[in-house]
């Protein structure tokens, strides 16, 4: 398989806003399950960062922990592959403030992708959004956690990705599944 572009791609899950089963504003729980698998899934798709992005002090406090077993601790000396892919993560209290840190470092302003696994006729395709990623800018993948992300942060985003689909009317992926298949999707190797 010859790789055709290494796109300056960088990707955020966000545990906040998310919505609820009723669509109110929350701040969800991280999981350990979505940093393991999104982060073994970033590296092996040459995702440059993986942001988890939490407000909550003991979420922040969890993260470290959970990050830190299998960086620095003895996870890291049994799993090296794991350690690998986990030191992607980096933790953040928000979108602004990654935008902010890949300013700062010399990115350039990142433009944002939110996901949804709402249809939505402003989405842009999969097949649009991996030729823009060749142009070689900085772009955000933004991930929603719980019930997705909510409407005035997708409004925000540059762009709103199209829906992952299958052939049924059941539609709500795990994120880190859908997470897997979006990276496939726009970074795999098609010739």
């Amino acid at each position: 398989m010859k790789k055709l572009y290494t796109p300056n791609l960088y990707i955020a899950l966000m545990h906040y806003p998310v919505l609820n089963k009723n669509g109110e504003i929350i701040a969800s729980a991280v999981t350990n399950l979505d940093l393991h698998d999104i982060a073994r899934a970033a590296k092996t798709y040459g995702i440059k960062k993986f942001f988890v992005v939490t407000p909550l002090k003991e979420q922040k406090e969890l993260v470290k922990k959970l990050v830190s077993h299998w960086t620095d601790g003895t996870g890291a000396r049994y799993n090296p592959k794991r350690r690998e892919a986990l030191e992607l993560i980096r933790l953040k209290d928000s979108l602004t403030e990654i935008i902010n840190h890949l300013n700062n470092t010399g990115e350039g302003c990142p433009k944002t992708v939110v996901t949804s696994a709402r249809q939505n006729n402003k989405s842009i395709s999969f097949g649009r959004l991996r030729n823009k990623l060749k142009d070689g800018k900085p772009h955000i993948l933004v991930f929603g956690t719980a019930w997705g992300l909510s409407e005035n942060f997708i409004a925000e985003a540059d762009y709103l990705l199209e829906p992952v689909m299958g052939d049924s009317r059941y539609n709500h992926l795990s994120v880190r599944c859908a997470a897997a298949i979006i990276m496939d999707r726009l970074v795999g190797d098609y010739i």
